[in-house]
């Protein structure tokens, strides 16, 4: 099983180890934002919701100021390490195309080398250019599916909270 993943890699070229690395990070981030959301923001909801509770004032302006502010705290904890999960997201088709060019620029030097008349030497470029390829467009599309998921998730945690901090007017 491992030799197999070895093997993978191998054919894949150097810039598959990259894809392989950024799609772990990019799956890293993506499940701590899930951990956050089914153990983490109950906690920072409630305390928001405490501390807004806890305020006699909430009709002047300022307790308006207050109230955006504390939104606006638990919207940055909600989003935190959404947009770098985005950016790998969309770094990972990038690292795939990447692959493609050098496993390309390989099989023109063994073209260049051999004249054309090895294919057995070009099929290993061709495999480099094609597997790094296909590597971060799946990266992509599996993270695609979280991050908008994840968007929606943010925006009504958020706006549950917002709801729960009415403003007596």
């Amino acid at each position: 099983m491992l030799a197999d993943l070895f093997d993978f890699l191998d054919r894949g070229g150097p810039v598959l180890v990259v894809i392989m690395g950024a799609t772990f990070i990019m799956w890293v981030l993506i499940l701590e934002r899930l951990f956050y959301f089914n153990f983490g923001h109950a906690q920072v909801a409630k305390s928001t919701i405490d501390e807004w509770n806890a305020r006699s004032d909430r009709k002047s302006t300022w307790a308006h100021w207050v109230r955006d502010k504390l939104v606006s705290e638990v919207r940055q904890k909600a989003e935190q390490n959404v947009s770098l999960t985005k950016a790998m997201v969309a770094l990972a088709p990038l690292l795939g195309l990447l692959g493609t060019v050098t496993g390309m620029v390989t099989v023109f030097d063994v073209m260049a080398l051999s004249s054309g008349s090895d294919a057995q030497a070009m099929s290993g470029g061709v495999s480099r250019a094609t597997i790094p390829t296909m590597a971060g467009m799946v990266a992509s599309l599996s993270g695609i599916i979280f991050t908008s998921s994840m968007d929606r998730t943010v925006s009504r945690k958020v706006e549950t909270v917002a709801d729960k901090l009415e403003i007596e007017e």
